[in-house]
């Protein structure tokens, strides 16, 4: 009875989750509102407040924590047994005094966990309308890719996006549909498809190291939209 209460016990403390705390500033020291909180390279519910500070429970288990901002980038930190983490992002924040406002740039892209103007993006995502009937016409959505990205190379079915480079051995891109991690497309027709977003540099940032090689984002008809 001692033995299994001391197993217990200890396997509840190991379960226990530490809070981690620190403040995110941009490349002039000012605070950065608003930057979404990764924990191994997995969104969280926690932002910055307005003094660019947060405070997160996270696993004893977890590795790696980053910070990501529409208009400063990602930054991430190895935690280490750390409870204390700030961040210094390396560029700052454009002024709003110096934007060019047009319809264009006033156009909002899907970037997974949100959606952000296409003026707050250093790298432009490329995005296509798969409700035209156009695209009933392909064979198959290797085809439809190839054929509607020109930034995007397709051999086969290996999707390589041009502008992105990665650490890693492989060079696949992130792949996303109605909002799911797959490992293949090869199931989608054509004629199921709502909608195709390439996402790479700073689009692709908030997925952490896993947006490295891109994102491809696919919407399929009849997918439930995403509650504000």
């Amino acid at each position: 009875m001692v033995l299994l209460s001391f197993s217990v016990s200890s396997g509840q403390k190991s379960n226990n989750k530490i809070t981690i705390s620190g403040t995110v500033l941009d490349a002039n020291q000012k605070p950065v509102p608003d930057a979404i909180i990764l924990i191994d390279n997995h969104k969280t519910n926690i932002v910055t407040d307005k003094k660019g500070a947060y405070k997160i429970k996270i696993s004893p288990k977890a590795k790696l924590i980053s910070v990501f901002s529409f208009r400063n980038g990602v930054s991430e930190a190895e935690i280490g047994g750390r409870t204390v983490i700030s961040f210094v992002m390396k560029t700052a924040a454009t002024s709003a005094k110096s934007e060019v406002l047009n319809s264009q740039n006033e156009e909002t892209v899907n970037v997974g966990y949100g959606t952000i103007k296409k003026k707050d993006l250093t790298t432009q995502a490329e995005k296509i309308d798969g409700t035209n009937n156009k695209y009933a016409s392909y064979a198959n959505i290797y085809d439809m890719i190839r054929g509607e990205f020109p930034g995007v190379q397709v051999i086969g079915k290996n999707i390589v996006i041009r502008g992105t480079s990665s650490l890693m051995l492989s060079s696949d891109p992130l792949l996303i549909v109605d909002g799911m991690s797959v490992s293949s497309l090869d199931d989608i027709s054509p004629v199921l498809v709502k909608s195709i977003e390439v996402l790479k540099g700073p689009a692709a940032a908030v997925y952490g190291s896993r947006g490295t090689n891109g994102v491809i984002l696919i919407t399929l008809r009849g997918a439930p939209e995403e509650k504000k």
